[in-house]
């Protein structure tokens, strides 16, 4: 049930496409391309925590890896469900970019995992309205452009996107306790910020 339907989601935005917009996903889907937004996230977090920042940043990689590595073993090489371009239920019928298709399997998506984890763990960080707004809308188009290039099914970015909020709020929880119970003692103060 669940599955048919993930089809017929699938079907009715992949199928939803032009040679302008071909291009448009295409380039959104990219990961070159957002290399100055993870450096401006970056800057941004270093200019607000700067004493701490050295702490912060492996936080920040180790929930990168953690996001990006288990979206692949943990799910992709454990589920083997086959991404919509080399299913043979839809052979004739996916319209990709470019020829392009990705590995043989697709649950869960990285690009989703990995962009949710980013827009997670920043905007707890860079904690104004704004921001979040503009941060969860970017990684959701991320997820569309994946769907919309044929190479992900809907569920396979939900659940993707998921993953990555999951580990992005988590290390930012790991930051925090680490922050308050380890940093702060050692720094001299107390959880709650007073002097000892």
């Amino acid at each position: 049930m669940l599955e048919h339907l993930d089809k017929q989601i699938f079907m009715l935005v992949n199928s939803a496409n032009s040679p302008f917009w071909d291009e448009v996903m295409y380039a959104i889907s990219g990961r070159v391309i957002w290399i100055p937004l993870y450096l401006a996230i970056l800057i941004c977090i270093w200019f607000n925590n700067k004493k701490k920042f050295h702490v912060i940043i492996i936080f920040i990689a180790l929930a990168a890896i953690f996001a990006d590595q288990s979206s692949v073993h943990l799910f992709k090489n454990v589920f083997h469900r086959l991404r919509p371009c080399h299913d043979p239920e839809l052979e004739g019928m996916v319209h990709l970019v470019r020829g392009e298709c990705g590995g043989l399997y697709g649950f869960v998506s990285s690009h989703a995992s990995n962009s949710f984890n980013v827009a997670l763990l920043s905007l707890m960080f860079i904690k104004r309205k704004w921001f979040t707004v503009s941060i969860l809308l970017w990684a959701a188009v991320i997820c569309y452009s994946r769907v919309y290039l044929g190479v992900h099914y809907p569920g396979d970015v939900i659940c993707g996107s998921l993953l990555g909020a999951f580990f992005g709020w988590g290390f930012y929880r790991l930051y925090d306790y680490t922050d308050k119970k380890i940093l702060l003692k050692r720094d001299g103060f107390s959880s709650n910020g007073e002097i000892k």
